[in-house]
């Protein structure tokens, strides 16, 4: 599994990466639909090893109290997540590169990671240097790289790691998890920086690498620096653009790029080992990234976190034994599915906490009947869920990135959200709703861009009919029946555990009557999705503090259908 950091799908990066095309897109499966549940390094690195919503491993932010390597041991979460379950069903496990934040000189030993066979990770402070990165393998102490390129080095150990798992009496799992094209980021704090946030530059291209792309800027689309914002909470104030922001982001957007020619090599260097060890035809091979970017849309300065489309539908491509070459999925997947698809693919029972279900990566499940509900244990491929939602959470401040940042966004805004992402044959929708209780309604068909939010306000009267929308969103009667039934969804989402994350209309309808957003329209149901509580923050913070997050289904407060 090689998983880059920070990547963007949406403005463009695999254009630019001809050996990921080769290798991956055309080589395998492409999920186009692919989504990150919280769009921030360490708990969504979290998330992806450990099947869970970031609600669930209460791991949210990058940094203590509420999150890092520290927040992840507190949990107990070392040792229950990959590459412990792996471990535990017979394979050797082996990662280099990037673990998450807070992983440091200070802390690598107190306690190890728990489920490898070997290790070589980046650690803090130097874990985002790219020609003086700070290693540490296996219980060694760290050492640190002067004027070697970090992706080169990562490379070169996966090629040590992949000779070992193949010398071994076992099969193995592997992770590569280079830093690019994530930005050179500076800490601990110096004098001359006495903000409460490290120093995000632009990342840094292998010297080979430095002039690509040259003239190449961020994709000018509607939702770049627009002249008048639809955002709520903090974003509607961001100030728009001048031509010297525009240029610096352009490059920085450029330099992006070049730092991820260094991947696009280490993707070929892993497909020449695998097939010089005769094991390129017998092993999965997965490439994704742990979250989006976003450079200039919505006026944001570069950065993540937010629920927009650049910073949580990201790559994902899978290739390997009995998955389909050249294909695509569309069907939305997220990455808490990655462990229960790695776990079918490798033969392991299901764990009753997975928050997530196997992906359709191979031909046999595509063409498997649905089978009702989840089954946990032997049999499972043959038990097909079609999800049609993806739960989006964050919690805290956003760390605007590069030169420009600070000025053009506030360090104090908080960016705590709830959304969910749906995407079927009838809808194409996105809905949020922020710690200030705004909320956002996209419909995804019409306004891929997040332009026109089409949200109500609960308890004011409906607004006109907006002639510029497509029918039927441009009836507000028909816009508050569907909000009425996505608040209500999001309602069970934003607390869900296991299957009710699965199949949450289970939870208003047990009968099994309703199944997704389409049965949930029917007209018999207008009155009950009416009088079901609405999602209202108490309070904004920092992290994932349960009494602040109003009434939720973990406490009974939706309620259950009954013809």
């Amino acid at each position: 599994m090689i998983m880059t950091d920070d990547q963007d799908l949406k403005m463009n990066s695999i254009d630019y990466q001809p050996l990921v095309q080769k290798y991956f897109k055309e080589q395998g499966t492409t999920f186009t639909s692919h989504y990150c549940t919280i769009a921030q390094c360490c708990p969504s690195r979290v998330s992806l090893l450990t099947g869970k919503a970031a609600h669930n491993t209460n791991v949210t932010d990058v940094r203590a109290p509420f999150g890092g390597y520290s927040k992840f041991v507190e949990q107990g979460l070392n040792g229950q997540w990959l590459p412990s379950w792996f471990q535990q069903g017979g394979y050797n496990t082996y990662y280099v590169g990037k673990l998450m934040n807070n992983h440091s000189v200070q802390n690598y030993n107190k306690p190890f990671p728990q489920g490898f066979n070997a290790t070589d990770f980046l650690i803090d402070p130097g874990t985002y240097i790219y020609y003086n990165s700070t290693m540490q393998s296996n219980t060694d102490p760290p050492r640190n790289l002067p004027n070697q390129y970090s992706t080169d080095v990562v490379a070169s150990r996966a090629m040590d790691f992949m000779q070992a798992g193949i010398g071994a009496d076992a099969p193995f799992f592997l992770t590569v998890a280079p830093i690019g094209p994530h930005g050179q980021t500076i800490f601990p704090r110096s004098p001359g920086n006495p903000s409460n946030f490290p120093i995000f530059d632009p990342p840094v291209a292998a010297q080979r690498h430095q002039d690509l792309y040259q003239g190449v800027k961020v994709p000018r689309t509607s939702s770049y620096n627009p002249e008048i914002p639809n955002s709520p909470s903090y974003l509607k104030n961001l100030p728009r653009w001048n031509q010297t922001v525009i240029d610096y982001y352009d490059e920085f957007y450029r330099i992006r790029l070049a730092s991820l020619a260094a991947v696009d090599e280490l993707v070929e260097s892993i497909m020449t080992k695998a097939e010089q060890l005769g094991i390129l035809d017998n092993t999965i091979f997965i490439y994704t990234s742990d979250n989006g970017f976003h450079i200039g849309q919505h006026r944001l300065p570069a950065g993540k976190s937010c629920a927009y489309e650049e910073d949580i539908n990201i790559p994902f491509f899978i290739r390997g034994p009995g998955i389909a070459k050249n294909a695509t999925i569309n069907s939305p997947t997220s990455h808490t599915d990655i462990a229960p698809t790695l776990f079918e693919l490798a033969g392991l029972s299901l764990r009753e906490d997975f928050d997530g279900i196997p992906m359709p990566v191979t031909k046999n499940r595509r063409n498997s009947k649905p089978d009702g509900g989840p089954s946990y244990g032997p049999g499972r491929e043959k038990q097909v869920i079609k999800q049609e939602h993806v739960n989006v959470e964050f919690w805290g401040s956003q760390s605007p990135e590069g030169k420009y940042g600070a000025s053009l966004m506030p360090l104090s805004n908080n960016n705590t959200y709830k959304s969910v992402r749906l995407v079927s044959l009838d809808f194409n929708l996105v809905y949020v709703v922020w710690c200030t209780n705004e909320r956002e309604l996209y419909e995804m068909q019409n306004d891929p861009e997040q332009m026109q939010n089409l949200a109500i306000t609960f308890g004011s009267p409906l607004p006109a009919s907006t002639p510029s929308t497509k029918a039927p969103y441009n009836d507000p009667t028909y816009v508050a029946k569907l909000q009425n039934r996505l608040d209500t969804l999001l309602m069970v989402l934003k607390t869900c555990k296991g299957n009710t994350c699965v199949q949450p209309w289970k939870v208003m309808h047990p009968d099994g009557s309703v199944n997704s957003l389409s049965d949930a329209m029917n007209s018999q149901y207008d009155d009950f999705y009416a009088g079901q509580p609405k999602i209202a923050y108490v309070a904004c913070a920092q992290g994932y503090l349960r009494g602040l997050e109003g009434p939720g289904a973990d406490t009974g407060d939706v309620h259950v259908w009954s013809n």
